[in-house]
């Protein structure tokens, strides 16, 4: 599904179609909504507005009630969560919540500082990835890893396990601060970028091996918008500010035996591969970084996205949600790669565009032959309670209410069937 935040509250879509954006459910109760974050495909949604920036507020949608509010010190940054864990990330620390009864497990303190001052920067301009509570957290229930940065000043990765509650690794990632981060599915793969925009790390979790590095460009450093695995940890998608889409193919080579050249231009060959060793180590690292698989074109530069892969309707679909307030659906051939071809693009306010902006729609259920990509298929009236409200303490740290363990208890938080959401946040 697709969560939307904006001036006027919240929406869900559901993205089982390509023809049609479904909206699921409506809130227009909860004004200046700066983050929605649904727990995949269930009725449990973490909600912060603008107008109280400092508190979170756990819904049961469907039901139209509150499960509990907390309270912290500074502004909310992010909020991740998945079937374990409830990770809310504020300026310089990280606070870890049990899903299943909202309880504080354990707060890292001390991380990288965000100062606000610079919240207010075009997209076009570089902006510290830890300004806007940069941190991913798996969505594996036995690789339940949280991953935030360690520096300000360089692209460190600070891995933490959230069930043993302890730091599992510090992988140096980047020279230069870090702008992106995301897990695989599995929990045992880190995608990251770096502020500089040009080269992709992927790390093995959580030992930290480098496993592969992809070039997005050498011309221009851009401001990474998001990275994205599918499903089945074969793709990984690079949005920016720019008006390109990267895709990569995780795929190892493997390497054919060397035979002796047998003519002058073979020997040739054979020398000129040699002398990398001797080249500047930089120079070397780009004869060996992987290129895109498949790119696509946006209708747009500058705007605020992210990206998403997924199988829709038996086709692998690249999505990207803009600020511009658009949805726009691409195929990808998982055997060709290629530029991507643009199927549908939908407006979030959930009304139809016009006929002749619309693409031909025969080739939509057309399955491309000899699939190999496998991922799983994205699936698919709040009345706010009364809460109590709460004062910071510096003992504490986050304060909240009580957790109402009946609604808790009703949401399917084990069922299998329910994929994460894509998140588009808008200003």
């Amino acid at each position: 599904s697709l969560a939307v935040g904006s001036k006027s509250g919240y929406k869900f879509f559901s993205l089982s179609s390509v023809d049609k954006l479904e909206q699921i459910y409506e809130c227009t109760d909860t004004e200046d909504v700066c983050i929605v974050e649904r727990l995949f495909s269930s009725s449990l949604v973490a909600i912060v507005s603008l107008k109280a920036p400092r508190k979170l507020k756990v819904c049961h949608f469907k039901k139209g009630t509150e499960i509990c509010n907390y309270s912290y010190s500074n502004t909310i940054l992010a909020v991740k969560l998945n079937r374990q864990r409830l990770i809310v990330c504020l300026e310089e620390s990280l606070y870890i919540h049990n899903i299943r009864d909202m309880k504080v497990l354990h707060t890292i303190r001390e991380t990288p500082p965000n100062p606000a001052g610079k919240y207010n920067l075009p997209l076009s301009n570089s902006v510290s990835a830890s300004l806007l509570g940069l941190c991913a957290l798996s969505i594996n229930n036995d690789n339940c890893y949280l991953a935030y940065p360690g520096s300000a000043t360089i692209g460190e990765v600070q891995v933490f396990d959230t069930i043993n509650l302890r730091a599992a690794n510090m992988i140096p990632a980047h020279d230069s601060p870090l702008a992106a981060l995301a897990f695989d599915a599995s929990g045992t793969k880190l995608a990251t970028a770096s502020e500089k925009g040009t080269v992709i790390r992927v790390f093995s979790i959580p030992e930290g091996q480098k496993l592969f590095e992809f070039r997005r460009g050498v011309k221009r450093c851009v401001s990474i918008c998001s990275l994205a695995f599918s499903m089945d940890g074969m793709f990984l998608s690079a949005s920016s500010n720019t008006e390109t889409v990267h895709i990569f193919k995780l795929e190892t080579v493997k390497e054919k035996p060397q035979e002796e050249p047998t003519t002058w231009t073979g020997y040739f060959g054979k020398v000129l591969m040699a002398s990398t060793s001797y080249l500047p180590s930089q120079v070397t690292e780009m004869f060996n970084q992987g290129r895109a698989f498949a790119t696509v074109r946006l209708p747009f530069c500058g705007h605020k996205n992210i990206c998403a892969l997924a199988t829709i309707q038996k086709i692998p679909r690249l999505l990207v949600g803009a600020a511009d307030g658009y949805l726009y659906m691409y195929n990808l051939d998982p055997q060709e790669g290629g530029e991507c071809t643009l199927m549908k693009q939908h407006k979030l306010d959930g009304s139809m565009e016009p006929a002749n902006e619309i693409l031909e729609s025969a080739s939509h259920d057309r399955p491309l032959v000899a699939q190999t990509y496998s991922a799983a298929v994205t699936k698919g009236t709040y009345v706010p309670s009364s809460p109590t409200r709460h004062a910071y303490t510096d003992d504490l740290g986050a304060v909240g209410g009580v957790c109402l363990e009946d609604e808790t208890n009703s949401l399917r938080l084990d069922e299998d069937s329910e994929h994460p959401p894509m998140i588009l946040r808008t200003d």
